[in-house]
C-alpha cells in the first residue's frame, strides 16, 4: 500500500504526517528542520513513500534539494494552491496544514513547482541585495530633502557626486541641521559606496552570463533585466510553450464566467513580481526612448496605446517581451526583429 507524506516547515522544526492509500494517519511527529533529521525520520518509517508534499518557502527549496539528492520523492507544491486549499479548515496550526498537505498528496490535488537552481538562487540574491541598498540610498537622500524642505532650503537637482556638496552648502550655519546632515551623509555615503560595488557586480556577472549576454540582445534589454529574467526562468525547457511564460509572471488578464457571468479584468499579477517590474521598464524604455532595432515591436504596441492608453500597451509589450526572450532562450539566438515581426 502507498503511503504519502506531508511536511510543514518552520524554522526550527517542521511538523509530519505520513497517511496510507485510505486517508489513514499512520504517523506523525515534530522533527528538526533540518535535512538529515527529516531524511532519517522518513527513512525509519519502513514503508514506501510514494509521496512526500512540502509548501514553497523561504526553506523549502533548499530541504528539497537535499531531500531530493537524498533520493526521496518530494514534491514543491506552490503556495497560492495550498492556501486556497486550507481555506476551508476551521482551525489552523502546524498539526492541520501537515495533514492536509498529506492528504493533497494522496488525492494528487496539487500543482508542483520549479525548485530553482542554486546558481539561479545566488543570481536573485544578487539582486535582491542589490534592489535593497538602491531603496535605502533614496530613502535617506528623500529624508534629507524633506528635512531641509522644511526649513525652506531647497535642495534641487543634483548627481550623485554633488549630492552632499550640497546638502553641506544649505545646511552651513546651522548647527543642529548640520549634525543632522552629517550623521546622515556618513550613512548615504556608505549606502553609495556599497551599491557602487552591486553596480559592478552585476555587470559583471552579466558579461559572464551566456544567457544574460544572449537575452541583452534585445533592445531596451540591459544587465538588470537580463539576469532578473534569466534566473527567473532558470530552465527554459521547463515550459512547454512560450506563450506560457507571460501568465506564469502574471501578464495575463484574469477572467471569471459563470452562467451569463463573464468578466475580464486585469492582468493576474501571479508569480514572481520582479519579473513583471523589470519587464514592464524594459517595455517603457522601449516605447518613450529613441531605441533602435525594434520599430515593429514599437509600432504595434504604439497602435494599441492609441487604442487601449499607453499603460495597457506597456503592460501588453512586457508580456510580448516575455514570450520572445524565452524563445531567445530555448533556441540559443539573438533578438531578430524581421521574426519577431512575423
Amino acid at each position: 500500500m502507498d503511503h504519502y507524506a506531508g511536511i510543514d516547515v518552520s524554522l526550527e522544526s517542521s511538523s509530519v504526517c505520513v497517511v496510507d492509500a485510505s486517508g489513514k494517519i499512520v504517523r506523525e511527529d515534530k522533527v528538526a528542520s533540518e535535512p538529515e533529521a527529516l531524511t532519517g525520520w522518513l527513512g525509519g518509517l519502513g514503508v514506501e513513500l510514494a509521496r512526500i508534499g512540502l509548501e514553497a518557502g523561504p526553506l523549502s527549496q533548499w530541504l528539497y534539494a537535499e531531500m531530493k539528492d537524498a533520493g526521496l520523492a518530494v514534491e514543491l507544491l506552490e503556495t497560492r494552491h495550498v492556501r486556497d486549499a486550507f481555506k476551508a479548515m476551521p482551525v489552523k496550526s502546524d498539526r492541520n496544514d501537515a495533514r492536509h498537505i498529506a492528504q493533497l498528496m494522496r488525492l494528487g490535488w496539487f500543482r508542483a513547482v520549479h525548485c530553482k537552481s542554486m546558481g539561479a538562487q545566488e543570481m536573485r540574491a544578487l539582486l535582491t541585495a542589490r534592489k535593497l541598498v538602491q531603496s535605502k540610498l533614496r530613502d535617506v537622500e528623500n529624508s534629507l530633502r524633506g528635512i531641509l524642505r522644511g526649513f525652506g532650503l531647497k535642495v534641487g537637482k543634483t548627481t550623485a557626486r554633488t549630492f552632499a556638496g550640497r546638502i553641506g552648502e544649505l545646511v552651513a550655519g546651522h548647527a543642529n541641521l548640520e549634525t543632522v546632515a552629517q550623521a546622515l551623509l556618513a550613512v548615504h555615503a556608505v549606502l553609495l559606496r556599497e551599491f557602487k560595488t552591486f553596480e559592478k557586480r552585476v555587470r559583471t556577472a552579466a558579461r559572464s552570463n551566456a544567457q544574460a549576454r544572449l537575452l541583452m540582445s534585445t533592445p531596451s534589454v540591459g544587465a538588470i533585466v537580463a539576469l532578473t529574467y534569466a534566473a527567473a526562468i532558470d530552465e527554459p525547457a521547463r515550459f512547454k510553450s512560450s506563450k506560457r511564460v507571460g501568465a506564469h509572471f502574471g501578464l495575463t488578464p484574469k477572467r471569471y464566467q459563470s452562467g451569463k457571468t463573464d468578466f475580464t479584468g486585469g492582468i493576474s499579477k501571479i508569480g514572481d513580481a520582479s519579473v513583471r517590474t523589470a519587464l514592464y521598464e524594459a517595455a517603457h524604455i522601449m516605447l518613450t526612448k529613441p531605441v533602435k532595432g525594434c520599430s515593429q515591436l514599437k509600432s504595434w504596441a504604439m497602435k494599441l496605446a492609441r487604442r487601449a492608453g499607453m499603460r495597457k500597451a506597456k503592460v501588453a509589450l512586457a508580456r510580448k517581451l516575455a514570450v520572445i526572450m524565452h524563445r531567445m532562450l530555448v533556441d540559443g539566438t539573438p533578438f531578430n526583429a524581421a521574426a519577431t515581426a512575423a
